[in-house]
């Protein structure tokens, strides 16, 4: 019977099928993306890491570490790496780049890809440099053109293509260039305040060997404050990191489903509602109540896996598009194959989604009794109570909540997710309530004949209201709400203005550097905005307790390892008498001058003081140089991060370092960026140490960032916005029935062509118009929400866009709504009313 059933109505059906294939293709290709990913990192790990072990250190060794380390491995290579600035003779160009002074034949496991190939092992017999290719582009320079870093001139050697563990965004926000390490000394950049980090890389020959190492040294290591990676520990971190990307792909592809589900509930709903009398037929002839749920459950179901292997084929194809769309997020060869389990889990997600959302319709079957063949015909049929039905719309928020869990492994994250969806569903389903009331109530009687029409169509019986409100609303509210977010981390970074506003800093300033740089920078007629002095210096004790006394952080929880590594790290740290205007005092009191052999007290900021769990009266001692230094914490301060100038975790008042070993930083406001591009050259010529950020390169960067991430956006987007325009058609054809009869007895009446395109175009307009303007709110107040409370940004969206949105979306409904009626126009009522007869 389910077979004979739909035989008329496959066309139908398969509409409902189709709402559900983009979002089982977009499940299926991102997991079979996620399968792939783990697999090539597993078999990849050594590559992304380069060396069976590397221990890294951020300040010089003691004795007894470097008698250590000569001891570990059967091979052993040593890296440096730091920021500065490279200068490129020819082009008389300039840039902040990551400097990696290599000895030895580390990568140990893949290769540092280079143009001429040879390159990648030439460069290290000479003074030499690989310079990423970026960089080369940029700079129009080519091998054998010179580079300048620091106060010594190399040789490029060739161009940088890739790097083992390195992805493309990586080079794009911190360009490498690699130079042998026994000219680095030469340079003259190991002075204070250069934030030199040492690599020591080892190879073995066995794997055992490394752990037996790890287990025997650890203690040693842990509290000589040095951090170490294996390829077991670069294999955990490489997944973690991916984990997020992942979260984000599966919940993309998760939300077109959502919205797949719209159409797969609605379009069901209308087709059990026009076999109403068929099904009471039926019954009359002897079916009961469970055989005729079984014959339309069955229907559903079928055609539900066939979507969901449509949906799976597509996903399986798609996922080779994903590494082009991800490659620069990619740090490693990433290798394609069918996931069997990723199609396993997407038809079962499919089948499970086309029954669970057409549940609620399909329950009503169980209540139409044999009478309801001849009550139907004068007598609408009012639905009864039915607590099944409610177990069901449980049952969809439960599934819902566990799809999301399984994606994100958050409960409270997972709870957010479900609640938003349902208040937006909530909120638009009034909004469809509230629009069908207004349009009933407040009609004029003399308003024209197709426009009281086609506003009539919006409460009348069968009115598609609710279904497009949902469907067309969520769309455009999830769509909407990734082009604010955009907007956000855009405006993340502030940009700064005319007048004294800094644009320009100038850091790693030595002392003896202090005063012709002010003097060149007054040449240039460029103001001084301000003098930052630095003092580094590390933690040795919090509240009378040690690194060694806090314990080891292998199975300690976040937090005590946030305080642990406090104590690896070093804290750049200044002195001032005043907050500056980028800090607010949030608890206890600010203190801006200390005594002579008074107690020193220090200001944190609030997300550190955080981290470390210090509250105002805590104790901390730093090593300030080799001379400990005990200080209290006085007060805790906000600091806005976003300000193109110096700000501090922890400030101390004056009178305390003013002798210790420290080094400035300056600000300053350049306007026209030839002028910036003449004083880094005459800065880099006269003070080949000091490094320059301009915050016009910060911007061209930040916007090549976010062009990528965006383009990642846009892609997952894609699946939404392409399976709300399905589940749109789906609901407007789903309801086609209706509108024929409708038209059809306009057409007869004496109706023309003009009008019934009039009233089907103004209804959908009227529709499309108020439930994208919902959608749009909803988005607005959603990128709000995440804008203030999720990334602490500024929040100011863009008008015109709103705007494009508004007018974009409802003419696609109304094409849509339009493209649905042509049959009517096409053909003669007659013939049209024998088809349907």
């Amino acid at each position: 019977m389910a077979w004979r059933d739909s035989r008329k109505n496959r066309s139908r059906l398969l509409l409902f099928m189709s709402s559900i294939v983009l979002g089982i293709a977009a499940l299926v290709a991102v997991y079979s993306f996620k399968a792939n990913l783990q697999r090539d990192i597993d078999e990849q790990a050594k590559t992304l890491t380069g060396a069976d072990l590397i221990v890294e250190s951020r300040r010089p060794l003691s004795p007894a570490v470097k008698a250590l380390l000569d001891t570990l491995g059967n091979e052993r290579a040593l890296e440096r790496n730091f920021v500065s600035m490279v200068y490129f003779i020819k082009g008389e160009g300039s840039r902040l780049v990551q400097i990696r002074a290599l000895q030895g034949n580390y990568p140990f496991y893949g290769t540092i890809e280079t143009l001429p190939a040879a390159a990648g092992k030439s460069f290290k017999t000479g003074r030499k440099a690989l310079v990423d290719q970026t960089l080369m582009l940029q700079y129009q320079a080519k091998p054998g053109d010179s580079i300048k870093i620091g106060s010594l001139s190399f040789a490029i050697e060739g161009s940088l293509e890739s790097v083992p563990g390195q992805t493309g965004l990586a080079s794009t926000v911190t360009p490498v260039v690699y130079i042998p390490l026994e000219y680095l000394q030469e340079t003259g950049l190991t002075q204070l305040g250069s934030r030199i980090q040492s690599r020591y890389l080892y190879k073995y020959k066995t794997a055992a060997a490394v752990d037996s190492d790890l287990k025997r040294h650890r203690k040693f290591l842990d509290k000589e404050q040095l951090s170490t990676e294996t390829v077991a520990t670069k294999k955990e971190s490489t997944g973690r990191a991916f984990k997020n990307l992942n979260q984000f792909l599966a919940l993309s592809g998760f939300i077109a489903l959502l919205l797949g589900c719209i159409g797969v509930g609605t379009s069901i709903q209308v087709y059990i509602k026009e076999k109403l009398s068929t099904i009471a037929t039926l019954r009359c002839l002897g079916l009961n109540a469970s055989e005729a749920f079984l014959i339309y459950l069955i229907q559903v179901g079928v055609i539900g896996l066939l979507g969901a292997f449509v949906g799976a084929f597509l996903g399986t194809a798609l996922q080779f598009l994903l590494p082009v769309v991800l490659k620069d997020f990619i740090p490693l060869e990433l290798s394609i194959g069918i996931s069997w389990s990723a199609i396993g889990q997407g038809l079962a997600t499919g089948l499970i989604i086309s029954v669970l959302f057409a549940l609620p319709s399909l329950i009503s079957v169980r209540n139409i009794s044999p009478l309801n063949a001849i009550r139907a015909s004068f007598e609408a049929v009012k639905p009864k109570r039915d607590l099944l039905k409610w177990l069901v719309y449980l049952l969809i928020m439960g599934f819902i909540y566990g799809f999301t869990y399984l994606q994100m492994n958050d409960a409270i994250q997972a709870i957010a997710f479900v609640l938003g969806i349902l208040l937006a569903f909530l909120l638009l389903l009034g909004q469809a309530q509230v629009l069908m009331f207004a349009v009933r109530k407040l009609i004029p009687e003399r308003m024209a004949y197709v426009w009281r029409q086609g506003f009539a169509n919006l409460y009348r019986p069968n009115n598609q209201t609710m279904v497009l409100s949902l469907a067309i609303g969520l769309s455009t509210m999830f769509i909407v709400t990734l082009y604010l977010v955009q907007g956000v981390l855009l405006n993340k970074v502030e940009v700064s203005g005319e007048g004294t506003k800094s644009n320009m800093v100038l850091f790693d300033i030595q002392p003896a550097q202090k005063e012709p740089l002010a003097k060149l920078l007054q040449a240039n007629h460029l103001p001084v905005l301000g003098q930052v002095p630095i003092v580094t210096m590390r933690i040795i004790e919090i509240n009378g307790k040690t690194a060694e006394q806090y314990g080891d952080t292998t199975s300690a929880k976040d937090a005590k390892k946030s305080i642990v590594n406090a104590f690896k790290g070093e804290v750049r740290a200044t002195y001032q008498q005043k907050p500056r205007a980028t800090e607010k005092i949030t608890a206890g009191n600010w203190t801006g001058t200390t005594a002579e052999g008074g107690t020193v007290f220090i200001s944190l900021e609030n997300g550190y003081a955080e981290r470390l769990n210090i509250r105002i009266g805590d104790s901390i001692v730093f090593d300030v140089q080799g001379m400990p230094v005990k200080t209290k914490v006085g007060s805790l301060r906000s600091v806005d991060w976003n300000t193109v100038q110096p700000n501090f975790r922890v400030v101390f008042p004056s009178g305390v370092l003013e002798e210790a070993p420290q080094f400035y930083v300056f600000m300053t406001h350049v306007a026209a960026a030839e002028k910036s591009a003449q004083l880094q050259a005459d800065v880099l010529k006269q003070f080949p140490n000091v490094s320059i950020v301009n915050l016009d390169m910060i911007i061209k960067t930040i916007d090549n960032l976010l062009n990528k991430i965006n383009f990642v956006i846009r892609f997952m987007a894609g699946f939404s916005m392409a399976t709300g325009w399905i589940v749109l058609l789906s609901s407007v054809m789903s309801s086609k029935g209706q509108r024929l009869k409708e038209s059809v007895l306009l057409r007869t009446m004496g109706a023309s062509r003009k009008q019934i395109l009039t009233i089907t175009g103004l209804e959908y307009l009227i529709l499309g118009f108020i439930a994208t303007a919902a959608g749009i709110i909803l988005a607005v107040l959603g990128s709000w929400a995440l804008a203030v409370f999720a990334l602490k940004g500024n929040y100011a969206p863009e008008i015109l866009p709103l705007i494009v949105f508004l007018v974009l979306i409802p003419l696609l409904v109304m094409f849509t709504g339009l493209y649905s009626s042509r049959s009517v126009l096409n053909h003669p009522p007659l013939e049209i009313l024998r088809k349907e007869s």
